[in-house]
């Protein structure tokens, strides 16, 4: 049990700026000591610091060419020095603060650890948005989630009878993380891996979500041969459709069918 003052809660803004905010998030960054936000744009902060005029920006610690692990860990170590101090915490992020998000994770964690009080709220993350701005439902065809520089370095069984939906396509390849842009020489690599499996001409959609009330999601269609030349944004997603009919596997059905005939006799 925690046994000590401080605290820390992660939240989730959700990623429509103001319209995703849970209730009950909302009210744990009402009644924080300090807030340490990490959203994309100072519209957002504003925004923030009309509910907590106690805000501090954790993009600080963002800089060109400076590995984003060592400003996560720095993001951290704030959080827990507040913590330390008694404070009750909010880590607010965009988004879920557990999807592709090492900071909220690692500071509960530690926190715990340390006996005090930590744990996550959920938001409307970006894989909420894509569902329903593609109008897709996973439940139809299945869907394979992979962030996309593992999807590269690591062997994956495809099943193309699914859904494949690749993240952080604008990072690909780049395994400094120092790189805000991934390069046209990875992109091309990618769409190489991906034709072992799709035909070349199949097409696939890069999505972005909107992030402000008036925005619309950015959803443009490509060959897949035609990857490397499309415009790709650090917060572009990758979605690959199916690109062949599921097929029934008949010693299973044949399985399913003897089970059946049992209960009805």
């Amino acid at each position: 049990m925690p046994n000590h003052e401080g605290s820390i809660v992660c939240v989730g803004l959700g990623m429509s700026l103001g319209a995703h905010l849970s209730p009950l998030s909302r009210n744990f960054i009402e009644q924080a000591d300090v807030v340490y936000m990490s959203v994309t744009n100072h519209i957002a902060e504003q925004w923030l610091k009309g509910i907590n005029s106690n805000c501090i920006s954790l993009q600080v610690y963002y800089e060109d060419g400076k590995d984003r692990r060592a400003s996560y860990q720095q993001m951290v170590d704030v959080m827990m020095s507040a913590v330390r101090q008694g404070k009750k915490v909010v880590g607010a992020f965009y988004g879920h603060p557990g999807v592709f998000a090492w900071a909220p994770h690692k500071v509960i964690e530690v926190a715990n650890k340390e006996g005090f009080h930590g744990h996550m709220e959920p938001g409307i993350s970006a894989e909420d948005c894509l569902y329903a701005d593609l109008a897709l439902d996973p439940g139809t065809y299945g869907i394979a989630h992979y962030e996309a520089s593992q999807f590269m370095r690591y062997q994956r069984v495809v099943d193309n009878a699914a859904y494949l939906i690749l993240w952080q396509i604008g990072f690909v390849g780049d395994p400094t993380c120092r790189s805000f842009e991934t390069d046209k020489q990875h992109k091309k690599l990618l769409s190489e891996i991906l034709v072992n499996d799709y035909p070349d001409d199949h097409q696939v959609a890069i999505y972005e979500c909107a992030t402000l009330p008036n925005e619309r999601p950015n959803i443009q269609w490509v060959a897949l041969s035609l990857l490397a030349q499309a415009d790709i944004k650090h917060h572009s997603t990758l979605v690959i459709p199916p690109c062949r009919d599921r097929e029934i596997d008949l010693e299973t059905r044949t399985k399913q069918q003897l089970i059946n005939d049992i209960k009805k006799n």
